[in-house]
C-alpha cells in the first residue's frame, strides 16, 4: 500500500486501520496524534478508521522537555 506519511511517499505493508498503522510505525499508546486526510482521528477510533491507497497522514508525537 503507498500512503503519504508527514509528507513523504511510503509504501507499507497492507494496513487495514489506522491502528495497525500505529502498531508498524511502533508508536507508544499515548503521547501521539494522527490526521488522516486533513481530519484528526480520536484514539478510540483508530481501530475503526481505515486506510486507503494513497491516504494522507500526518503523525505527531508528543515531546516533553525542560
Amino acid at each position: 500500500m503507498n500512503l503519504n506519511l508527514n509528507g513523504e511517499s511510503h509504501h507499507t505493508p497492507d494496513l487495514a486501520t489506522v491502528a495497525d498503522l500505529v502498531a508498524w510505525l511502533d508508536l507508544p499508546a499515548f503521547g501521539s496524534a494522527i490526521e488522516l486526510n486533513g481530519e484528526v482521528i480520536r484514539r478510540a477510533e483508530h481501530p475503526s478508521t481505515a486506510l486507503n491507497e494513497g491516504d494522507r497522514l500526518e503523525v505527531v508525537r508528543l515531546v516533553g522537555g525542560g
